[in-house]
């Protein structure tokens, strides 16, 4: 009995620590912030959104076979999945890319989207990344922060990006304003 006891203690720890490495006790700050400006290469996806990774993967290592490095991957997701079905979600994925002639974003053309993502104002907000644990962590929180300040401010429904900052360890969520 004893022996269970200790273990289950040792369990509810491990899963404790786990909570908080990943972001569980992280502060949650929304600000009304202009920016965007970004390169974006990405394919539209219809589909679950689980599919995503998988999708940004594939184009990441696209990207770095044709000598392009990039260190951040996106998502832009158009439908909330508690108002979508699952199979008809929205999203476009891929990554962000820096300083790239223009004959190079030519030849991406024939196989990629390519798109500027407008600079204007966006609500933002970052939590930190760490593993895949940070990105399931950062929905539960960062999603309902986010809505919750837009329904205080009177904002309308809106795509939300989801920006993977690799070098820097965050995730950045941006919500296009629409009024």
């Amino acid at each position: 009995m004893k022996k269970t006891i200790i273990i289950l203690a040792a369990f509810v720890i491990v899963l404790l620590g786990l909570f908080v490495f990943y972001g569980g006790c992280y502060k949650i700050t929304i600000q009304n912030i202009n920016t965007g400006g970004e390169t974006l290469i990405y394919e539209a996806v219809t589909g679950p959104y689980s599919q995503s990774f998988k999708v940004s993967d594939k184009i990441h290592n696209d990207l770095l076979d044709s000598k392009i490095e990039t260190t951040k991957c996106l998502g832009i997701y158009y439908d909330n999945p508690k108002n979508v079905d699952k199979d008809k979600l929205r999203s476009e994925i891929g990554c962000i890319v820096e300083n790239v002639d223009s004959e190079t974003i030519e030849k991406l053309k024939t196989k990629y989207s390519v798109k500027i993502l407008p600079n204007e104002n966006y609500i933002v907000a970052e939590f930190p990344y760490k593993g895949s644990l940070s990105i399931l962590m950062g929905i539960k929180k960062v999603y309902p922060a986010i809505e919750k300040y837009s329904k205080e401010n009177n904002y309308a429904d809106a795509p939300i990006m989801e920006i993977y900052d690799v070098p820097n360890k965050k995730i950045i969520y941006r919500k296009f304003i629409n009024n």
